[in-house]
């Protein structure tokens, strides 16, 4: 029953990442997405109490699953050492990988741009992945703070402007109707110049 259960979840989660890329949030409705299904909506409600709570799922599974995994790289190797630098690039790589070449990913999220000025859905967006994902390298950047690695200062910000620095060559891609591919090689090179210029400003002195 349980799989049963999981399986129909992910396939409402699956049918509503097409319905909210073609028509938007606001155009999106639960009837529409009951009828592409084959179901009633009390059944949908059953499983998500409001379009919001679907959004967020939706949000999870397509655009912001890859930073959880992006996270889970600021672990020690194999040797027990931690790399800051090997691991903000690690990092790095598998964030922009996603964003930048997964035509659904970028499809959420520029619903998630669109209708951010009208609705909720811009903070339902932050908290259903980015606001965890920032509180996770606030954690590494402090505590290579305390280490003496890096100069004090608020972890926050600095996380905040580190994932500014690696998105700052593909932010405009978003705005872009059909941006080209980026190859992996060209993604390491542009988390490099990144990690780099980071480290360089947030040095101890």
């Amino acid at each position: 029953m349980r799989v049963r259960t999981q399986a129909r979840r992910d396939a409402i989660v699956a049918e509503a990442a097409k319905l909210f890329e073609e028509s938007g949030y606001e155009g999106a409705s639960m009837s529409e997405l009951s009828k592409r299904l084959g179901g009633s909506k009390a059944t949908l409600y059953r499983y998500f109490p409001s379009k919001e709570s679907l959004l967020v799922a939706v949000v999870q599974a397509v655009a912001t699953s890859h930073l959880t995994e992006a996270v889970n790289g600021f672990t020690q190797d194999t040797r027990g050492v931690f790399d800051l630098k090997e691991a903000l690039q690690r990092f790095g790589e598998k964030m922009l990988a996603v964003m930048n070449n997964d035509r659904r990913a970028t499809a959420i999220y520029r619903v998630v741009i669109a209708e951010s000025g009208r609705t909720p859905v811009g903070q339902l967006f932050y908290q259903s992945g980015p606001s965890e994902c920032i509180a996770a390298i606030s954690r590494v950047l402090g505590e290579a703070m305390d280490r003496g690695e890096l100069r004090q200062a608020d972890p926050r910000v600095a996380a905040l402007q580190f994932t500014s620095l690696l998105t700052a060559e593909t932010e405009m891609r978003i705005y872009q109707q059909e941006p080209p591919a980026i190859t992996h090689a060209q993604i390491g090179e542009m988390v490099v110049r990144a990690v780099e210029q980071f480290l360089f400003g947030a040095s101890p002195r």
